[in-house]
This record gives C-alpha cells, sequence and structure tokens, in this order.
C-alpha cells in the first residue's frame, strides 16, 4: 500500500526566470486555503539551478518545499567545469534532488554514474527522488520489471541502509511529454510488483515511496487516483503553469 502523505513534485526542466516565482505564489496560495486537504501531500518544485537558490531562500516562509533536478557524481569541489556537488546544492538551502531522469540517462548518465550521484547525495542528507522507466522497445519485448530492477539494483547498491531517504519515481519513458500512459491495470501491477521486490531484496520493514511520472495531467490524474500502491506523482509539463498544477491536485482529491 502507498503511504498517507502524497507526492506532487513538479519538474520544470528547462524553464523559468526570476519572475517564475509568481507560479510558486499561487501554488502556496491555493494549498494554505486547502483546509480540507492540505495535510495529506507535500509539494515540491524543482527549478533550473539558476533558480534554485533565491527560490529555496524565499520559500522558507511557505508550505512549497524545494528539489534540485540533478548533481555530480562527485563530491564537494573539484577540476569539473559546468558542474555542481551535491554538497553545494545543500549549501544554499536544498534537501531534494532528482537523480537519474530518463532524459540525462539519454544524455549518457549510465547506472553506474547514478549510483554514485546517489551515493553522494545521501551523504550529503538529501531525499533523493530516484528515476526509473523503460523505454518503448523494452515494453514492447515485455522487459519492463526487469529494466526496471536491474536500474534498482544498481542505483541503490552503495545505499541499501538509506532507503528511507529514496523516493522511487517510475517513469516509463515511451510515456514522457507524449500523452501516453499505461493502463491503471498495468501500472498498479508495475507498482505493486516494484514495491514488493524491493521490500524483499533490501530486507524492509517498510514500504518504499513509489510515484508515478509521465504524462500527468489533470485529466490522466484522475485514471491514477485509485492505484493505491502510488505514494504521488513526479510532473512535468503541467507544473509549469499554477493552474494546471494546481488542477491536478483539486482532481486527485475531488
Amino acid at each position: 500500500m502507498a503511504s498517507n502523505i502524497k507526492y506532487f513534485i513538479g519538474n520544470w526542466k528547462m524553464f523559468g526566470i526570476p519572475s517564475s516565482f509568481k507560479i510558486l505564489d499561487k501554488i502556496n496560495s491555493y494549498f494554505q486555503k486547502d483546509k480540507k486537504n492540505n495535510k495529506k501531500y507535500k509539494i515540491i518544485i524543482a527549478p533550473p539551478l539558476t533558480l534554485l537558490q533565491d527560490f529555496s531562500t524565499r520559500c522558507k516562509k511557505k508550505k512549497i518545499l524545494i528539489s534540485a533536478q540533478n548533481c555530480y557524481d562527485k563530491d564537494n569541489f573539484g577540476a569539473h567545469t559546468g558542474s555542481v556537488s551535491p554538497f553545494m546544492i545543500k549549501k544554499i538551502g536544498v534537501n531534494y534532488v532528482i537523480i537519474g531522469h530518463s532524459e540525462n540517462r539519454a544524455s549518457g548518465e549510465t547506472d553506474k554514474i547514478i549510483m554514485n550521484k546517489i551515493s553522494f547525495a545521501i551523504k550529503n542528507n538529501f531525499t533523493v527522488i530516484f528515476c526509473i522507466g523503460e523505454n518503448k522497445e523494452e515494453k514492447r519485448k515485455k522487459k519492463t520489471l526487469n529494466v526496471l530492477k536491474k536500474q534498482i539494483l544498481i542505483g541503490l547498491k552503495k545505499n541499501k541502509s538509506d532507503l528511507k531517504k529514496i523516493i522511487i519515481a517510475y517513469e516509463p519513458v515511451w510515456s514522457i511529454g507524449t500523452g501516453k500512459i499505461p493502463s491503471p491495470q498495468e501500472l498498479q501491477n508495475n507498482a505493486f510488483n516494484l514495491k514488493k521486490f524491493i521490500r524483499k531484496k533490501f530486507k524492509l520493514k517498510h514500504n518504499p515511496k513509489l510515484l508515478y511520472g509521465g504524462s500527468v495531467d489533470k485529466n490522466s490524474i484522475c485514471d491514477f487516483k485509485p492505484i493505491k500502491e502510488l505514494d504521488g506523482f513526479l510532473i512535468g509539463g503541467a507544473s509549469k503553469s499554477s493552474k494546471n498544477f494546481i488542477d491536478i491536485i483539486k482532481n486527485f482529491y475531488k
């Protein structure tokens, strides 16, 4: 089963300028007014690196949490032009980080690199949003669970004792930005089997947290609502609009 608290995480990707904070203001205003449900969920927004410190500082008195979209696979400082370590991100007050997103995997990020990123993020006391997912060809060949299990085993190889700091985000690569989504039954089965596998493999007494991401919007959220194994959602394009993001939350709880 899922936990009582749901996560609505907005991944802005390469979007946003300082004035985009007004989007967070509107989301926060809705959260404050949603007295009926706002103790049931957390809102996390992952803006681009250029906005992390500003948004982190400005959200200290708000109910919205801030996440980084990625980090480097080395810690502290070093000769790595253009890279930012978990240590550096932590120092600006950010406590969450997305690691393993399919767009970064497609750019050459391997399971081993992801494993090291997670390890250093955990060392710096982050909560990691660890993305996994199969591509269209792997789905066609019915290799989905094998692919996901492999990504989990390698990604968490160095982090077996810190799984309470890990949130798994299942994002089928073929679904991201396409409008195509798994059937409710398919997603229910995958979520159930993933949680069962993680509990058994890592000898957990608690249920791991599992999110779904991939073409999540105000309409598709209605299909996902009955799936009890899900602890929330990683939302891409729809999170860049306060109205669309709020509508997702509204439709989930109506």
